[in-house]
């Protein structure tokens, strides 16, 4: 027995040595437990994704001889894959704690404008997904950032995630039963006293704002759970009638058969000048977004240079570009990397065995998938709310003194949400800037890039809007 015990000691610590040596556990001074529970905490902040992300997919993608419920636990099962891909790819190959997953925002661009918007099938918006992803994978392994990132206007960087916050925001309170169209205002507070989806929800929220206030790990999913639990106990006690909180099905299906491969039969349906459109929108948000998060979270983290710079970014990105083609292979909007990463990394991590156990937690949280097709929709979109608060943050690091970046912004803000699309506001800044630059007398602050993306939005539109773009995209 106790030859067995010293074996199976010698065993484990051998496992741990190889980890450490292939982490370099030394380097960054940490260790293998620092490592599990900075993973833990990372997979906890995050984990809404896996109810959040199939529940505003599945408003799009309609998938015949399924129930909702089935789609959703189907589109479970492809976020969590995409996820586990993406995150073990920034382990191995980027040695990053950053962890990955389908985005909030992109999804309900994919949901709200391009598939209920512009009318383009789910298939199609899928190969859009694909093809960023590889156009993605190709500027990462040329070595194009740069490039990239210079010809963006900076406010419209800048403002890109405030808009989308404002954009989810709205998403989310509408199926929460707490704002309404109206005729007369175009939006309007809903009945709040008259509903009891409006009544839960709006106690879940608060509740769910007070525990990430509170710093709670996994604040949000534990919003989610509760505001359920809650809407389960009012019918249950018979405060309510029956079906009105609860999902009328909670069927659940581990067959990702008809969402894996749809992208192939969604690239014999294109239109050109909107199909490119949608596929830079996906690109745009996708690059500027993940670039964002990982100097954010590297910066925490103590991993930026004298100049400001993530050593090796390209790494990181090529796992995120990878994620997302994945997803869309198997069914799923943008793979990204999340703001999350920053609670695990607060709690030491600081290798790509943070990265590595959060993906493992994604693989074994298939098992629950039946647990995710329960959860209402006023109770997930809890986070979207929460999400897109959080979001108005990146507002103050726009340069408000100057109205050559106050109009841009603007616009990028104020279109996402008011035309409910993040393409359009993209456009609107990105057409506005060039031509307040040239109005200030700054033209020197352009580039050619500046005004070739310009005259392309405006071309876009006016043949959109004039009608001559027929069918999808």
């Amino acid at each position: 027995m106790g030859i067995e015990e010293t074996s199976d000691s010698r065993s484990e610590s051998e496992s741990a040595g190889a980890l450490a040596s292939y982490f370099g556990f030394d380097e960054h001074g940490t260790d293998l437990r620092t490592e599990m529970v900075a993973g833990l905490t990372t997979f906890l902040t995050m984990s809404y994704i896996v109810v959040v992300n199939p529940q505003i997919l599945a408003q799009a993608i309609q998938l015949q001889g399924y129930s909702t419920s089935q789609t959703q636990s189907m589109l479970a099962v492809v976020t969590l894959i995409s996820a586990a891909v993406a995150t073990l790819v920034m382990a191995f190959y980027a040695n990053r704690p950053f962890a990955q997953a389908p985005g909030l925002g992109l999804n309900a661009f994919f949901a709200f404008t391009v598939v209920l918007g512009m009318g383009v099938s789910w298939q199609t918006a899928l190969a859009a997904v694909v093809v960023e992803g590889i156009v993605f994978i190709a500027l990462t392994a040329v070595g194009a950032r740069e490039y990239v990132i210079r010809i963006f206007p900076e406010p419209v960087k800048l403002a890109v995630g405030t808009g989308i916050g404002l954009f989810l925001a709205i998403i989310g309170l509408e199926a929460m039963g707490i704002i309404t169209g109206d005729a007369g205002t175009i939006v309007a507070l809903a009945q709040i006293g008259q509903s009891p989806v409006a009544i839960v929800s709006i106690v879940g929220l608060f509740v769910t704002f007070a525990l990430y206030a509170r710093g709670v790990p996994g604040s949000i999913i534990l919003g989610i759970l509760f505001t359920s639990a809650l809407g389960y106990g009012a019918e249950w006690a018979g405060l309510v009638a029956g079906g009105t909180l609860t999902p009328g099905s909670t069927q659940a299906t581990y067959n990702i058969a008809p969402l894996a491969g749809a992208f192939l039969t969604g690239l014999g349906d294109i239109e050109a000048f909107s199909f490119a459109l949608v596929v830079f929108t996906f690109f745009f948000v996708d690059f500027f977004d993940t670039a964002g998060t990982l100097t954010g979270v590297s910066q925490i983290a103590g991993f930026l240079d004298e100049n400001g710079d993530l050593p090796d970014i390209d790494r990181p990105l090529m796992a995120d570009a990878i994620g997302t083609t994945v997803g869309g292979m198997l069914g799923t909007s943008t793979v990204t990397t999340y703001i999350e990463s920053a609670s695990g990394v607060e709690e030491g991590g600081r290798t790509g065995m943070t990265a590595l156990t959060v993906a493992i937690l994604f693989l074994l949280a298939l098992a629950f998938i039946p647990i995710a097709a329960a959860v209402p929709m006023y109770a997930s979109h809890i986070a979207l709310v929460v999400i897109g608060v959080v979001m108005f943050q990146n507002v103050v690091d726009i340069d408000w003194s100057d109205i050559t970046n106050v109009v841009p912004a603007g616009m990028t803000i104020l279109l996402m949400p008011f035309s409910f699309s993040i393409a359009y506001g993209i456009a609107a800044g990105i057409v506005s800037y060039p031509i307040v630059k040239l109005a200030a007398g700054e033209v020197e602050d352009t580039r050619p890039g500046h005004w070739a993306l310009a005259a392309a939005f405006v071309v876009y539109f006016f043949v959109r809007t004039s009608g001559m773009l027929q069918g999808n995209v």
